[in-house]
């Protein structure tokens, strides 16, 4: 396969693949607006997360040298960098959803559906990847205001396509050298060319799936906007968080904790949004198992909270503590 013709550029290993979900770091219900003060506390438990030698008397040495609106002036002091000795970054992959970016526009123009030569799609194809990756944009611009050395990568731009949905090329080779040059690469859900149906939607969730399946990374963390996998509607009265969920070899999975009576695949109850395009958790828990049956542990947690960054910074490898908050989904042979 072509991924794995990419892996040899690859040489340092990555420790955990992060999707930064869009109902988490964006207001879903809210065009084009983003959740700032989630987005500030994620990034600064990610660079918490990445960097371990880091200690609160450091200074973060910031990396978006841009003027900001309201701010009279760019902050950047070239000495800071001379003085301050580089702290260590662990080899972290982010990946975000679109959240109230792209969606809209995806399905008001049926982009998900295909059909490049319809006008509307076309137009549509445009207005998604506009919003997409001004969304990228500013993650990129939120990490590296933490100090966290991050590039922005679209799959579109690199390459990636699929055929009937699934992915059918992914070039990782700029990924894997962006990675071996000790920056974060920073990819988000796209519209992408499909061989079949002209163009689709690229979920984050694919996404992540084929960078484990060829990075292999220590283990993976979805940071959402609940505080993990319920066994319906966390909105409903009664919902029970599943606190781990085992997959087979064969990829079928099952919930070990708590025990529920009569609970089988089936018996989780999602939704999805009216407007979002590629599949809400359900397809989230399926991308998820195919991950864990790699034998990569998976954590799906509430973002911006502590048991976010126990995630994150990989406390939880082995048996998870009685106090923290959010679903495991992992392999049992």
């Amino acid at each position: 396969m072509e991924g794995e013709k990419q892996e040899k550029h690859h040489t340092k290993p990555i420790r955990c693949i992060v999707k930064l979900g869009g109902a988490a770091i964006t207001c879903k219900n809210e065009l084009e607006k983003i959740n700032e003060e989630n987005l500030v506390i994620v990034s600064s438990q990610l660079r918490q997360a990445m960097m371990p030698g880091w200690s609160p008397s450091m200074k973060v040495l910031g990396m978006d040298w841009s003027k900001r609106h309201g701010e009279s002036e760019v902050s950047c002091n070239k000495d800071d960098f001379v003085d301050n000795a580089n702290v260590d970054s662990s080899c972290f992959v982010v990946v975000h959803g679109a959240g109230s970016f792209g969606h809209f526009q995806a399905s008001k123009s049926g982009v998900h559906k295909g059909g490049l030569d319809q006008s509307l799609v076309k137009a549509g194809f445009v207005a998604t990847r506009i919003s997409v990756t001004t969304l990228n944009l500013e993650v990129v611009r939120a990490l590296a205001r933490e100090g966290i050395p991050s590039i922005g990568m679209s799959p579109f731009s690199c390459g990636w396509s699929t055929y009937e949905k699934n992915i059918a090329s992914a070039d990782l080779a700029a990924v894997a050298k962006a990675i071996d040059s000790g920056f974060i690469p920073v990819l988000h859900g796209d519209a992408v060319l499909d061989e079949l149906q002209g163009c689709t939607i690229l979920s984050g969730d694919v996404i992540i799936r084929h960078l484990a399946a060829h990075l292999k990374p220590e283990y993976v963390v979805f940071l959402t906007d609940v505080l993990g996998v319920y066994d319906r509607p966390p909105t409903e009265p009664n919902a029970v968080l599943l606190r781990e969920i085992a997959v087979g070899k064969d990829g079928k999975w099952s919930v070990v904790k708590p025990v529920l009576q009569n609970m089988d695949k089936q018996g989780v109850k999602t939704t999805a949004a009216a407007h979002d395009t590629t599949g809400g958790m359900e397809t989230k828990i399926a991308e998820a198992a195919m991950i864990a049956r790699l034998g990569i542990d998976v954590y799906i947690v509430k973002a911006a909270t502590s048991h976010a960054l126990r995630a994150l910074s990989g406390e939880l490898r082995g048996n998870i503590p009685d106090d923290w908050s959010g679903t495991v989904i992992r392999f049992v042979s």
